[in-house]
């Protein structure tokens, strides 16, 4: 499975995943439930609220969340699918001990995206991504970072929004 994205847009569609605030947001609906516009500060403290507004401004954007009445920000299909991809890609990530051993999730996300990014334009579709150099690279780390690849790419191509520079704004 391949994707037909340009270096440019696979370049943004991996730095937009890989926004820690973003992450952060999903994850947190994700595991708890909704969240009311204004409990955000309080329900993500590590987050500024400069943060906070560009992560549910971004999501929303890109479809990944939507605010439902008396409820609060909830995940969509999609964002409930990329709250998927994000534990695939940090399970990976922990099994493997990457970036280190102990590290926190958004970390884990980051560190697994970096390595897939370059393999997501058609040039480099064949190989996954190259393993830090500092780690031998097992068959099965390579095995299982192509099993992540596939799944990203599947959320990819049913979320094209992600890798254009301006998101279609819903009317």
């Amino acid at each position: 499975m391949s994707t037909s994205l340009t270096p440019a847009e696979a370049r943004h569609a991996a730095e937009l995943l890989a926004s820690r605030s973003l992450i952060r947001l999903l994850t947190e609906i994700d595991d708890n439930g909704a969240i009311p516009p204004r409990r955000l500060a309080g329900t993500l403290p590590d987050l500024s609220s400069h943060q906070l507004r560009c992560a549910s401004d971004t999501a929303r954007a890109h479809g990944l969340v939507r605010v439902a009445p008396g409820a609060g920000l909830e995940l969509t299909e999609s964002g409930m699918e990329l709250a998927d991809l994000y534990d695939a890609l940090a399970r990976w990530a922990r099994r493997h001990s990457l970036p280190a051993a102990v590290c926190e999730f958004s970390s884990r996300v980051q560190h697994v995206l970096g390595l897939l990014a370059p393999s997501l334009t058609p040039g480099n579709a064949d190989r996954p991504g190259p393993l830090p150099s500092v780690r031998p690279t097992s068959v099965e780390a390579e095995a299982d970072l192509a099993c992540v690849r596939t799944l990203l790419i599947q959320w990819l191509v049913g979320n094209p929004q992600v890798a254009r520079a301006e998101p279609e704004r819903a009317v």
